[in-house]
């Protein structure tokens, strides 16, 4: 397995390295997280954990990792202060460009690894819109997740962590990550809360945005409190583990070849 940092190489080192890698971009934010978290939690926690996957996945996977994208969809704290955003049709095509960008010079297989809740959909509409757009003959394939989306199913098992609200925001699992990675960035003392005043009615399969939402909780869920830095370790092991062998398989994912679909057949063409 060999390791690129995309910004740590040259030009001709990426030319080589790129056609038969998995691309890894982070996708994060800087936005706030309450009275007690780093407002660039979601980057900070989304970088290491990519830092850790690259250095994991089995020797069969070429990496280039690239730089973590800092600056999420995050219009909706604003309203707290310390937070830059982009719109979201901006970001929707900063993201673009960037996957569009290295399939010019010459990536096949790019993994949106996404560490904010804003991203997601985003990043799913750009792994879908830039895959259709290729042309035939130059098949591509460009996977979308969030890490915790990845590792849910290891989490909610986990006999620690099962009981403890994930993602949330700036609640007891991100706070838990910060204390495992940089427990500078955790100010003391956290609020203490008798319960969850985020946790609102939802209906099956819908998604509900309503005004005002996020400043009636004070801009972070659940129990940030309760967090310890032994949980967040456990959690970014889980993590790191489950997003490696997503990205192993990824790796194998066949790039199906759009010259022999008979869709996209040159109508000249006997077959």
């Amino acid at each position: 397995m060999a390791m690129t940092v995309w910004n740590q190489a040259t030009r001709d080192e990426l030319n080589a390295a790129l056609p038969d890698a998995v691309v890894l971009l982070p996708t994060g934010a800087t936005e706030q997280h309450g009275p007690h978290l780093a407002t660039g939690h979601d980057t900070f926690a989304v970088t290491a954990i990519a830092h850790r996957v690259a250095r994991t996945v089995g020797p069969e996977v070429d990496i280039v990792l690239a730089p973590a994208l800092p600056f999420g969809s995050s219009d909706h704290h604003l309203p707290f202060g310390g937070t830059l955003s982009l719109g979201t049709e901006t970001y929707r095509r900063v993201v673009h460009d960037l996957v569009t960008s290295m399939i010019a010079g010459g990536a096949r297989r790019v993994f949106l690894l996404n560490g904010h809740g804003g991203n997601r959909e985003l990043n799913q509409l750009v792994a879908r819109d830039v895959a259709l757009a290729q042309p035939a003959g130059r098949p591509v394939a460009i996977a979308a997740a969030s890490y915790w989306e990845i590792a849910a199913a290891a989490l909610a098992a986990d006999p620690d962590l099962g009981a403890v609200r994930q993602p949330g925001h700036a609640g007891q699992f991100e706070t838990a990550t910060m204390l495992a990675m940089t427990p500078e960035h955790v100010r003391e003392p956290r609020a203490v809360r008798p319960s969850d005043p985020s946790l609102v009615p939802t209906l099956p399969g819908t998604r509900i945005e309503t005004t005002g939402l996020w400043p009636s909780y004070d801009g972070y869920t659940d129990f940030p409190h309760r967090a310890t830095a032994e949980q967040g370790q456990r959690a970014l092991a889980i993590i790191v583990r489950d997003v490696a062998a997503a990205l192993t398989t990824f790796a194998r994912y066949p790039l199906a070849n759009a010259v022999d679909h008979p869709a996209r057949r040159d109508p000249g063409d006997p077959g």
